[in-house]
């Protein structure tokens, strides 16, 4: 069976644009979301649960399916667990198991590629910053901030409520301090 799915997007707040490509597709159950949030996808997940083996997911673009590279991953592989295709109209992408290179493997290579290059940027950056001097992490507390809180907790005269009031320096981080 042929079950559409379409999302309200700035282009099309509508959906109207989408139903047309959806009927013209011959899609025989639609799920349409009101909004266009990623939260609370509640049609989404009525079509998840609903398709079975043999059906075809149609949408007019990838990211009226999924709000990003991994997203689209996660409810793919869902869909070929289930024996369900999917095809998208814009992008002109039907998953199929028949192919030497499925779109779903090939998704998956560029989900790990952009996480990495992401991750790769991350660290290049963090490391020109220390040599800049540059220190990252959370900023740590004025020392005689931490030794007037050390000097009122060995005092014995303070709870740590009112350390903490005075100094600003969390039980936790006393602690911290303290065991070192």
């Amino acid at each position: 069976m042929l079950i559409g799915y379409t999302r309200p997007s700035d282009e099309d707040p509508e959906c109207k644009n989408q139903l047309v490509l959806l009927k013209n597709s011959e899609c025989m159950e639609i799920y349409s979301e009101e909004h266009a949030s990623p939260k609370n996808r509640q049609q989404l997940h009525n079509l998840m649960d609903k398709a079975s083996s043999g059906d075809l997911i149609v949408v007019s673009k990838l990211y009226t399916f999924a709000d990003s590279t991994r997203h689209l991953v996660e409810l793919l592989d869902k869909l070929e667990t289930k024996g369900v295709a999917f095809l998208s109209i814009h992008e002109n992408i039907e998953t199929n198991r028949d192919k030497e290179y499925p779109f779903s493997r090939i998704l998956r290579c560029l989900a790990d590629f952009q996480h990495d290059a992401i991750s790769e940027k991350t660290k290049a950056g963090l490391s020109v910053a220390k040599e800049k001097g540059a220190i990252s992490g959370r900023p740590r507390k004025p020392d005689e901030n931490v030794k007037k809180a050390i000097e009122m907790y060995d005092s014995k005269q303070f709870s740590l409520a009112e350390i903490k009031e005075k100094t600003g320096i969390s039980k936790s981080t006393l602690y911290r301090y303290l065991e070192n």
